[in-house]
């Protein structure tokens, strides 16, 4: 059975700042309008640098992002796209555009 390894995080206050905006995005009351946000920008969801530079998760997160150290920005793509998967079936086939592959 797979099990994602721990890591310490390096830079603890921009991953929070990163974490607490993702987890924000992600919440049941803003969900829609992230995923409408990312929709209307022709973006793929999975391709979470273009949504944090694109100022999608908060302004000036795409230059706090850059500053960690490239461990804690795996880890921080790992919870988004781990956040992402977890959006309800209902709002996943309605933004399937922007789920889907191609």
């Amino acid at each position: 059975m797979y099990e994602q390894a721990a890591f310490a995080v390096v830079n603890e206050p921009v991953f929070g700042e990163l974490k607490t905006a993702i987890e924000q995005a992600f919440s049941q009351a803003k969900v829609e309008a992230f995923l409408k946000s990312v929709d209307k920008l022709k973006l793929r969801i999975r391709d979470y640098e273009s949504v944090v530079g694109r100022g999608l998760l908060g302004k000036g997160l795409e230059a706090q992002y850059k500053l960690l150290e490239s461990s804690d920005q795996c880890m921080i793509r790992e919870l988004y796209l781990s956040k992402l998967e977890k959006v309800a079936p209902e709002l996943r086939k309605k933004f399937l555009k922007i789920y889907a592959y191609y």
